[in-house]
């Protein structure tokens, strides 16, 4: 493996890593915490500014894990070039991209103006959808990981 390639790798995994992490900690540890010790006027604007923190972080994921892997097909010679679980890999990718899109420019705008006006339950309504939404990303994230190590045992 050349120093180039470790290096896109390194960024790659690091860049899956902090978006797939991130969502765990997010729906697992953070969300449950808030709902536990703070009242919608409280955790809805904390919970929306701590959303809001996180996607900045993975705006720059996702740009460094497109460039890190098309850069790395690039080198093993084209998609022609790659294992079964780069395609699977790239396919499931560019879906939790989609469905981050949705999320951070469609559904988060609505939540920061419900949060704005304080309309409580137009808020919790859409952080709702961005929970679930955000459990099918997790999954798939997951999954890609599965794919990752699969893809190296084949």
């Amino acid at each position: 493996m050349s120093l180039m390639f470790a290096v896109l790798l390194f960024l790659h995994l690091a860049s899956a890593a902090f978006w797939v992490g991130g969502m765990a900690v997010m729906h697992f540890a953070v969300r449950p915490a808030a709902v536990a010790l703070l009242e919608p006027p409280l955790r809805l604007p904390m919970l929306g500014a701590a959303l809001g923190r996180f996607f900045v972080g993975v705006n720059v994921a996702i740009v460094l894990l497109l460039l890190s892997g098309f850069a790395m097909i690039a080198l093993a010679g084209g998609m022609g070039a790659v294992r079964w679980n780069v395609h699977a890999m790239l396919g499931i990718g560019l879906v939790m991209m989609a469905v981050y899109g949705h999320i951070r420019f469609g559904i988060y705008p609505k939540l920061r103006r419900s949060i704005a006006v304080r309309e409580w339950p137009a808020a919790a309504k859409r952080l709702h959808l961005i929970r679930m939404l955000v459990a099918l990303n997790l999954a798939l994230g997951v999954l890609v990981f599965a794919l990752a190590v699969a893809g190296r045992a084949m």
